[in-house]
Order: C-alpha cells, then sequence, then structure tokens
C-alpha cells in the first residue's frame, strides 16, 4: 500500500518489517494471551516470587527467533525517517536469532529462578527458524545498540516497576 501511495500520489511513505519486538512498558504479561517473551519474564517472576521448583513452557525449546528491543526499534525508525527514501519495504531486526531454549536460560538466570525449566513436548513449538534479513538496514549505517542480556534486564525492570 505504501509503495502504491508513493507511486500514486507522490507521498513519502515508507514501509518497514520488524522482527519480533520486545521490552515495552506498555507489553502484554498476560499468560493466556501474551507473546513468548513476555510470558517467559511473567512465569519465571512469577515462580521465583512463589518459591515454586519448576517452569513449565511450551514446546521443545528448539524453534529459533530473532528479538529486537522496542527502544531500538524506535531509534531504527527516527534514523529511516531521516536516511531512506525508497519504494521497497525495509526489514528492521538485529540479524541475529536465539533457541527459544537459550532464550529461556537466559530470562531464567537474569530473573534469577534457581528451579528448573520442564519443556512440554505435547504443545507446539511454531515456526522452526524466523529471521530477517537485515543486510540492507546495516548497508544504511543503523544497528540495534541494545544486546539481548541488556535488553531481558531493562524488560525485567519495567515489569518489576508496571
Amino acid at each position: 500500500m505504501c509503495e502504491s501511495y508513493r507511486k500514486q500520489y507522490g507521498c513519502n511513505f515508507i514501509s518497514v518489517m520488524p522482527t519480533n519486538l520486545y521490552g515495552s512498558e506498555f507489553d502484554n504479561y498476560d499468560l493466556e494471551k501474551s507473546h513468548v517473551f513476555a510470558a517467559m519474564i511473567r512465569k519465571f517472576h512469577d515462580a521465583k516470587v512463589n518459591g515454586d521448583d519448576t517452569v513449565y513452557l511450551w514446546g521443545d525449546g528448539s524453534p529459533f527467533r530473532e528479538f529486537l528491543h522496542v527502544d531500538d526499534f524506535a531509534d531504527c525508525l527516527l534514523f529511516l525517517m531521516n536516511n531512506y527514501d525508497e519504494e521497497q519495504p525495509l526489514n528492521i531486526g538485529t540479524g541475529k536469532d536465539i533457541s527459544i531454549y537459550d532464550l529461556a536460560h537466559k530470562i531464567k538466570d537474569i530473573i534469577g529462578f534457581e528451579g528448573k525449566i520442564d519443556w512440554d513436548s505435547t504443545k507446539p513449538n511454531g515456526t522452526p527458524k524466523k529471521l530477517l534479513d537485515v543486510s540492507k538496514l546495516h548497508s544504511l549505517g543503523w544497528k540495534h545498540k541494545i544486546e539481548l542480556d541488556e535488553g531481558i534486564e531493562i524488560t525485567y525492570n519495567r515489569f518489576l516497576e508496571s
């Protein structure tokens, strides 16, 4: 649609495709409706506070996902508004992925949950791999600043404040 508006009406619109975003102060931590990142934050936090010895997660942890902190996403959008003027959609991400298994262990460690993780392989894993090609974005001069470990800490602190 952005391409069509540019061609037909001369509008300076661009279209972007972000990867999985996390870290918003308005994120949804509802265990029934949240996405994987927020759900893990909530599950590990609740288990730590309640003194549980196990956190149950869906699937087997094998899928890979790419995550971008919302502050980096906002920074990228500002960068693109000032530096990108093409019709083609542009991917926004880090260019790095992580297995859900490894993500769970990072979140577990940062939150300080000392119990174990039990993977429920009767539940779906989802798509095996989701990773965007961000080479064009990098060639324009933009790269994310918030690495995953720091982003988990920021997100957890925002969760605690809300």
